[in-house]
């Protein structure tokens, strides 16, 4: 590594290639990090290409800095503004049982029913 990069520092690079992983970014003459498929936006990426190409320069974030490996992990993500939370619904929860009830009640009974022929059948 030419420069000494520390988690946290956002910086910008190139997007030198695309692998089904991740992305490595050219971040000086002499250092590439890579952003992780979950580090390049909120939500599922199923393919890479459809956010990044080759040569295209973006703004990071370093995460993590393993010298030892000469490794950094680098993430598009943590610039991005977070997607506001789904919108729940106001009504209070019921309890998982007051759902089998309302739901299932019928269904449990009409196995009780049938588990007598099933029994009848399997000793035929």
């Amino acid at each position: 590594m030419a420069k000494k990069y520390e988690a946290g520092e956002e910086l910008s690079g190139k997007v030198t290639g695309i692998q089904p992983y991740g992305a490595f970014v050219a971040l000086d003459e002499e250092t590439q990090g890579l952003v992780h498929i979950s580090e390049i936006t909120y939500g599922f990426v199923k393919d890479i290409h459809d956010f990044l190409s080759v040569g295209q320069e973006v703004n990071v974030k370093v995460l993590e800095v393993d010298e030892g490996a000469g490794k950094i992990s680098l993430s598009i993500r943590a610039l991005q503004e977070s997607p506001p939370p789904a919108k729940r619904n106001d009504q209070p929860r019921k309890s998982l049982q007051a759902r089998v009830k309302e739901r299932d009640a019928e269904g449990f009974n009409s196995l009780k029913d049938k588990l007598k022929d099933w029994i009848e059948r399997s000793g035929q």
